[in-house]
């Protein structure tokens, strides 16, 4: 049996009385598409900032590649190749998009240096063919700021990419991006997860999103994985159904 490439064990935290994860025992496998769905509140971004390092559990082990990485940094869990973008862009504003890429590969690569300019410390190869993949070569020189919401989603995501990730963690992709734009947004960043056979977690509300583009559905209630399947399955659950689709 092959070794997961993520797996919690046991997890535990809680704040005053609010128990956000309970005891969580989670494994994903290579290639899958989680969604993880969830009313506020149930855990869900607790749960990936557990998971990238950003939060210490009370007890329990977060191990990825079969190695232990519940007390590392961020920044160290990322090197090793699980990286995640955030539910708000987290962009250099006053950068172009293409020095968005660059600044984010050089810090993986240790190529930024007093004397380096920026565009020489990352092949540019890399960068062009990133901003390909998410559709942004014609706007590489615009100020990353002057994005609308959705290609500031997908400059994120691009800079998570160009990491060359094992796993990538989308905190709520679609959020703040308009009903129009959302499948569009999606089928981009799932063709770029195909391209580089990135494995994906993606924490999702719209209940169509997450039947088009997940392979596996898992359903937080109050701290809990209260369902764990295929989008059918998942969202066909009466508990799934009452407590968080709100039917």
């Amino acid at each position: 049996m092959s070794t997961p490439l993520l797996q919690t064990k046991d997890l535990q935290l809680a704040f005053g009385a609010v128990v956000v994860a309970d005891h969580i025992d989670f494994s994903l496998a290579e290639g899958e598409r989680l969604a993880v769905i969830g009313q506020n509140g149930a855990g869900k971004t607790t749960f990936i900032n557990i998971c990238t390092g950003l939060i210490r559990p009370q007890a329990g082990k977060v191990y990825f590649e079969g190695h232990d990485v519940t007390n590392l940094a961020p920044r160290a869990i990322a090197l090793r190749g699980m990286v995640r973008s955030f539910q708000l862009p987290q962009l250099f504003a006053e950068h172009t998009v293409r020095d968005c890429i660059r600044i984010a590969a050089a810090g993986k690569q240790g190529g930024l240096g007093l004397w380096t300019p920026l565009e020489k410390a990352v092949p540019a190869e890399a960068v062009e063919h990133v901003l390909e993949m998410v559709g942004l070569a014609a706007r590489g020189d615009e100020l990353s700021a002057a994005l609308p919401e959705g290609q500031r989603k997908l400059l994120d995501i691009a800079m998570a990419l160009i990491l060359k990730p094992r796993l990538l963690i989308l905190d709520e992709p679609t959020s703040g991006v308009s009903t129009d734009e959302k499948h569009g947004l999606m089928k981009t960043i799932m063709a770029a997860l195909d391209e580089q056979k990135v494995t994906a977690i993606f924490v999702e509300h719209d209940v169509d999103i997450v039947s088009q583009y997940a392979t596996r559905v898992a359903a937080w209630i109050a701290g809990r994985i209260a369902a764990d399947g295929t989008p059918a399955q998942v969202l066909a659950d009466p508990e799934v159904r009452k407590n968080v689709i709100g039917e």
